[in-house]
């Protein structure tokens, strides 16, 4: 690092030799390719591949394609998930309001499956064998036994928080850094600990109090799209942001073209949280799939189950590039978004970001 960007640095940017405070969001369900998360390393941010939908052989795969890439560090993203065992009556009352939308892609019926998810604990071994340089964990808290497994590998751990008693959980557990997700951020919402309704914190009310309760670094999320946004999210005291769908758009990610179109076009209040398509309380571009499935909230099954049963009709949607049924996940800054109709590569993201925040930094000292 140069004595210029040492001046342009935190202690976790300095600590994987970051060019600047940035962390590519793992966002699950295809955005994360090894291409995206290479680019993003190979440019000096931190990639983080999504792996909590994959099977451990695909997780170790995709971390071999990564590593043959970059030998820049890089990060692997799960959810700490329980296995499901839904009952008979809570599959067939979510079906019900799913099979006639996976009729309109000459779908038959859906059924219960032999699971709904994959086995976390499988998950979690193989990322342990696999020593990926940083690892996080959303949804729930890692015993401090599974972190002390993960540091003796050589990984740095980092727990997502939505509100102080979850950060502090983490800090309790061993967690080496704290993700901040501000109730802009797109995709999931990470709460462990009490309501969703109540965990709904803005970023900038959230970071500052992560950062003074816990003594950890903090990765901000939600809602930071540029470079304003980076030094902002800094002079609350984070030492990074984590940023996911400033990514969305770019060539390397793997969402169909429709989701990027919908992001380009989207307006500030364009996104909703909904736990109707997934079963989990999720921030997306509201569409027909919202809609319909909350019209029936009734029927909507706990996460993991709503998520495995909506897979296949959200799949047959991504092929067909239909975006009124896919789950177009998105956070509040989308329409901040620089990544127009043709795409920009990741790498030429990065090169934006660090010179916008150079410059913003710069600006206050004018």
């Amino acid at each position: 690092m140069t004595s210029a960007s040492a001046a342009f640095s935190t202690p976790f940017s300095r600590r994987f030799d970051l060019r600047l405070p940035l962390v590519q969001g793992p966002m699950a369900g295809g955005p994360t390719t090894p291409a995206l998360v290479s680019a993003v390393s190979n440019a000096g941010g931190l990639g983080f591949l999504a792996g909590a939908a994959l099977a451990p052989d695909k997780i170790a795969s995709e971390v071999a394609a990564i590593r043959a890439l970059t030998a820049r560090p890089f990060g692997v993203n799960l959810f700490v998930l329980d296995t499901a065992r839904p009952d008979d009556a809570t599959v067939r009352r979510a079906l019900g309001a799913i099979d006639p939308l996976r009729a309109q892609f000459d779908l038959p019926p859906g059924a219960p499956l032999a699971a709904y998810a994959p086995d976390f604990r499988a998950q979690l071994d193989r990322l342990v064998e696999l020593r990926a340089p940083v690892v996080s964990f959303t949804f729930g808290l890692l015993a401090k036994e599974d972190v002390a497994r993960l540091h003796a590998a050589g990984s740095y751990v980092i727990g997502t928080a939505t509100h102080v008693a979850e950060a502090l959980a983490w800090r309790d557990a061993g967690a080496d850094a704290i993700v901040a997700q501000g109730a802009e951020a797109g995709g999931h919402r990470g709460t462990f600990i009490g309501e969703v309704a109540h965990a709904l914190i803005g970023t900038m009310a959230l970071v500052p109090q992560i950062a003074d309760a816990t003594g950890l670094p903090v990765l901000a999320a939600g809602g930071i799209m540029d470079g304003r946004g980076i030094a902002a999210a800094l002079a609350l005291g984070a030492q990074a942001v984590q940023m996911g769908t400033a990514f969305l758009g770019c060539a390397e990610s793997a969402i169909p073209a429709d989701w990027k179109a919908r992001l380009r076009a989207s307006a500030d209040t364009a996104t909703s949280v909904t736990r109707a398509i997934t079963g989990r309380h999720a921030r997306g571009i509201r569409n027909p799939l919202m809609a319909r499935l909350e019209a029936q909230g009734d029927t909507v099954a706990p996460y993991p189950v709503q998520n495995a049963l909506t897979q296949e009709l959200r799949q047959r949607a991504a092929r067909a590039n239909d975006g009124d049924w896919l789950s177009l996940w998105s956070g509040q800054g989308a329409p901040l978004s620089r990544v127009r109709a043709q795409g920009i590569g990741a790498a030429q993201l990065v090169d934006a970001l660090d010179a916008e925040w150079r410059a913003t930094l710069r600006g206050f000292h004018a």
